[in-house]
């Protein structure tokens, strides 16, 4: 048996928030936000809603277009950096129970904004060994609640949202399917992207420790210099590995976190940039949900169709990168 998407469903909170509005709120334009990220709108969650809100909509849509009803599920693999709870419940555990899909498992993914890539090739493998036949592979953040907003080298990039997709078993012969993917980490580069206090290197001690220490903290350059490499270099060996050349990959869905790391991978390798699918104009960097957001949206819209050969690419915190190629 192989694995194979069936289905996909995706996430936005209400509020969208413009560039302009930031601008009112800390030192920072539309023109310096655009000109250097792509980036106009990102949705924000209300204060009422964490990452399980948001999976519990993306999984429902997704469930709902498949018509998989959720006891039929064997697993929920959630992928987030922003979970309900520090550590402990999953969150996965909380969807499930929300989606009273009371025969699965659950667990959650942390690998950032490499998660879904991870989560999605878990679940591939899962499927494969014959221990599972139908998972619910969701990638859910809600990054306004960590951010530091006055940081507007941060603060401008993140938006909240949540993809799923329902992963399940084909046989051979199917036209579908979800190859291996290539799962990578540099954990040497863990404090370039990270929340340095609040764990248990460094737990949060009353009195002592800055509000700032338990937001998000990024090295940009190096995140930057990182990804453009590690963009590359999957999207060459995944072609390797399965002996294809650019031409035979439909769409490139990377993780939507700048547009010039996009522009500078594809300027470097000679790859065609009209294939890379780019939606961060309008949700920002969701993290882990942007690779499912950003397929939902391809399916709506047309753009993506059975017979496909696509590519998604993560990469982010850990640090973590990786990549699939999916017979859609």
């Amino acid at each position: 048996m192989k694995a194979a998407i069936v289905s996909t469903g995706s996430y936005l909170p209400e509020r969208r928030v413009h560039n302009d509005d930031l601008a009112r709120i800390m030192d920072t334009s539309d023109e310096w936000i655009f000109s250097r990220t792509g980036i106009r709108y990102r949705h924000i969650a209300d204060e009422s809603e964490a990452a399980s809100d948001l999976a519990v909509q993306a999984a429902t849509r997704a469930l709902e277009r498949s018509r998989t009803k959720a006891d039929q599920l064997d697993m929920i693999i959630l992928a987030t950096s922003t979970p309900d709870f520090m550590g402990l419940p999953s969150t996965a555990a909380i969807v499930q129970d929300r989606l009273q899909a009371g025969k699965a498992a659950a667990m959650d993914v942390v690998a950032a904004c490499s998660g879904f890539v991870y989560a999605l090739d878990t679940a591939r493998a899962f499927i494969e060994s014959g221990s599972a036949a139908r998972i619910l592979v969701v990638g859910s953040e809600v990054y306004s609640k960590i951010l530091n907003w006055d940081d507007r080298t941060t603060a401008v990039l993140f938006g909240d949202g949540a993809g799923a997709v329902v992963v399940e078993a084909v046989p051979d012969d199917h036209g579908s399917c979800i190859a291996q993917a290539i799962l990578r980490a540099e954990g040497a580069g863990a404090e370039t992207l990270y929340r340095s206090h609040g764990g248990t290197r460094y737990a949060y001690v009353p009195g002592q420790t800055h509000e700032s220490e338990l937001k998000l903290q990024m090295d940009g350059r190096a995140v930057y210099m990182f990804a453009v490499r590690a963009v590359g270099a999957v999207i060459q060996e995944l072609l390797e590995r399965e002996s294809l050349v650019f031409d035979d990959v439909d769409w490139v869905i990377p993780h939507q976190a700048n547009v010039r790391i996009l522009t500078e991978t594809a300027k470097r390798r000679g790859y065609d940039l009209d294939r890379f699918y780019v939606n961060i104009e309008q949700v920002a960097n969701t993290s882990a949900a942007s690779i499912p957001i950003a397929l939902d949206e391809m399916v709506s819209t047309g753009k993506l169709t059975r017979g496909m050969r696509i590519m998604t690419v993560g990469f982010g915190s850990g640090l973590t990168y990786g990549g699939t190629i999916i017979r859609w």
